[in-house]
């Protein structure tokens, strides 16, 4: 492949496999800044991270059955989620748990691999992701897994906040802290299988972690950080789209770079104008701040 501008690049953009990208992208997205902020809070990043690792057997697995490859990532994905959920019911479990099922995953995924023929197009994708080659069924799925996503969020919106700030009082308060982790780590496996299909694995965690980290060294207020977390992803996926068109890049490539260069940017400066305070300080002063007594009073904690 050779990189370098290109004179066509707006006829190339303007492409309808350019627009599906488009599209695709800014739906995997919105999902991937809504539950990173969630992801950087509940410090489950590697959790995100070895899930996108967990679902590879299950595209290969797919392969071999001759299933959508969709289909085994995400029974993998939302699977491991739940075993995950189950296995580390305590934080300091969570890690041990996450690493075990990863590493079992691996194993099942080397498996597969051995016994399929016709699997090293499929792992190449999830692995790097294939965003221009994201099909109008594809983008209908995403679609109805983002608005469940958001409309599952939403709905468990506040006790989940108060869990991921302070599991200790949310516990004594009497909120089903367990219940809500495990609703978590499946929406969380949902929305991998999103965007592992868009930036593949290895670079996931650029896009479901980074602008969420970006965000909240923005904002330590949770609904404003979300926002400026999906903007962020949704620029990041615009730009690297129109970058690849110009200079004949992996779209993934240019996504995760922008991504990290404007986390890096924000690092940077926050070091330097902002004065040191840890994550957790500003995001428990913040909760403080946004009506508290509400998320453990009334409807809300019965959910």
């Amino acid at each position: 492949m050779a990189f370098g501008y290109q004179d066509n690049w707006w006829p190339i953009l303007t492409s309808p496999f350019m627009r599906s990208a488009l599209a695709g992208g800014t739906i995997v997205a919105l999902a991937a800044g809504l539950i990173g902020y969630f992801v950087v809070v509940r410090n489950t990043a590697f959790a995100a991270h070895a899930l996108a690792h967990i679902g590879l057997p299950g595209a290969t697995g797919a392969v071999l059955l001759g299933l959508p490859v969709a289909l085994g990532l995400g029974v993998f994905c939302v699977g491991g989620a739940l075993v995950i959920g189950v296995l580390g019911t305590r934080r300091s479990d969570r890690e041990v748990a996450t690493g075990t099922v990863l590493a079992l995953a691996t194993g099942f995924g080397l498996f597969f691999n051995s016994l399929a023929t016709k699997s090293s197009s499929t792992m190449t994708n999830v692995l790097f992701g294939n965003l221009l080659a994201i099909s109008h069924e594809q983008l209908v799925t995403f679609a109805v897994l983002l608005v469940l996503l958001a409309a599952c969020i939403g709905f468990i919106y506040r006790p989940l906040l108060y869990t991921s700030v302070n599991v200790e009082v949310a516990q004594a308060k009497g909120l089903p802290v367990r219940l809500l982790s495990m609703v978590f780590l499946a929406l969380l496996g949902f929305a991998v299988t999103m965007a592992v299909q868009a930036v593949g694995t290895l670079l996931l965690f650029a896009l479901v972690v980074t602008p969420a980290a970006t965000a909240i060294m923005l904002t330590p207020k949770p609904p404003g950080a979300m926002v400026i977390s999906a903007v962020i992803s949704v620029v990041s996926v615009w730009l690297g789209v129109a970058m690849s068109a110009m200079f004949n890049l992996p779209p993934s490539f240019v996504i995760v770079t922008i991504a990290c260069g404007v986390w890096l940017v924000v690092w940077t400066l926050e070091r330097h104008v902002r004065p040191r305070s840890t994550t957790a300080q500003r995001l428990s002063t913040a909760f403080k701040e946004d009506q508290q007594p509400d998320v453990v009073g009334g409807d809300h904690s019965h959910r």
